[in-house]
């Protein structure tokens, strides 16, 4: 069985340590973790592993967040994933920081990343975890924000994050959607 991870993010050095990266972020601690290595690869960088049986494709896209669904799904027709084993990991003002929430499906919720990708694959019905990054910003700040580094103390604080993170892919991976939902949506 193969599954899809994307981690949403915008490519160049000016965005690496953007909120908006946390998708990034987050397959890069658990490719990390896994011994996995990205190779650049048409519409994004993508790494694999074997995780319990079951094939990991870690996806980075290289079409900026904004145009997200062009390399979700090129690669899940690639590889022939079906949408249900396909997970989207993508940043969320409307959760605290750090907070995370797996969903089994939903609209885009303002996030333009999630909505191309509806729009290509002509659905909403598949994974994703949202990773909260706050919404200290004012009135009219909202992009400065989303686009704007980390802080010193927000850095400090996502190591554990990101490991959890990972443990939710894992988990989605091996035990599915619903038991994953049920073990973690309250931590």
């Amino acid at each position: 069985m193969k599954y899809l991870i994307a981690g949403l993010g915008n490519i160049g050095e000016e965005y690496i340590n953007t909120r908006h990266n946390v998708g990034f972020t987050i397959l890069d601690a658990l490719a990390q973790a896994s011994n996995v290595v990205f190779e650049d690869r048409r519409y994004g960088f993508i790494g694999s592993y074997t995780y319990r049986g079951r094939q990991i494709y870690l996806l980075k896209p290289s079409t900026y967040v904004n145009l997200s669904g062009r390399a979700v799904n090129y690669w899940l027709n690639k590889e022939k994933i079906p949408h249900g084993h396909l997970l989207v990991v993508v940043d969320d003002i409307s959760l605290p920081f750090g907070m995370v929430r797996l969903r089994k499906k939903g609209g885009p919720g303002g996030h333009n990343g999630l909505d191309h990708i509806n729009q290509i694959l002509g659905t909403s019905d598949y994974a994703r975890l949202r990773f909260g990054i706050g919404s200290d910003f004012p009135k009219g700040a909202q992009v400065q924000y989303v686009l704007g580094e980390w802080t010193q103390d927000e850095w400090d604080r996502l190591k554990e994050r990101f490991e959890m993170c990972g443990e939710i892919i894992e988990s989605f991976v091996f035990h599915g959607i619903d038991q994953t939902m049920n073990a973690y949506n309250n931590k």
